[in-house]
């Protein structure tokens, strides 16, 4: 993987085909937490189940069986309320926006997850589209956050403490022999991944202006 750089006027990523398979069925799942169903109908087919990466992959079933339970703090996160301090404010709010709000975040979803299923390592977004792409990197990564229990700036460099723990102890052992949970340790390391893509867009962003 390889960050976003300037090119041509247009920022541009590189990803393998496993890389872009990971971001892309994780971007489908935040789609379908938003109403997307279609990412529901296609996320398993638009891009090949490379074998070497099922059981890399299988967290993500049961993340998305989570991804739908009611009063989800995944959803609370991605749709947050306008005024905490006063529900009949909030709920009026939130009725007269929410259906518009999700189907935003759905089409800058679907806009990415159709860039990553191009057969390219090139992830290429163009200047028009780079604040919303970055926009869509940010919901994928508040759900994660939430699935992960990060609500702070802090929690988040412990996680990245604990990844670079964990890192070190698997050169030594397996991550069942260390006493590492696989599964956040892979949440967390996307989680870490797509924070610094989203850093190298927003960097290109600023560079061109």
């Amino acid at each position: 993987m390889k960050a976003f750089t300037a090119r041509d006027g247009e920022a541009v990523a590189v990803l393998d085909e496993d890389e872009r398979l990971v971001i892309a069925r994780i971007v489908a799942d935040v789609g379908l937490l938003l109403g997307g169903e279609d990412f529901g109908a296609e996320h398993h087919s638009g891009l090949p189940h490379r074998e070497d990466l099922a059981e890399a992959l299988s967290f993500l079933d049961s993340l998305e069986e989570a991804l739908v339970e009611p009063d989800d703090p995944a959803l609370r996160r991605l749709l947050p309320n306008a005024a905490p301090t006063d529900r009949e404010v909030a709920d009026e709010f939130r009725r007269l926006t929410q259906d518009e709000l999700k189907a935003s975040k759905v089409a800058r979803l679907r806009r990415m997850w159709d860039d990553l299923r191009q057969e390219t390592d090139d992830w290429v977004v163009p200047a028009s589209e780079v604040m919303a792409t970055a926009s869509a990197l940010t919901d994928v990564r508040l759900v994660i956050a939430s699935r992960l229990g990060l609500d702070s700036d802090e929690a988040a460099q412990e996680l990245h403490e604990e990844i670079q723990r964990a890192t070190e102890e698997m050169e030594h052992a397996s991550a069942a022999e260390a006493g590492i949970d696989a599964e956040r340790l892979w949440l967390g390391m996307l989680y870490d991944a797509l924070t610094w893509l989203q850093e190298s867009l927003v960097s290109v962003r600023l560079d061109q202006e």
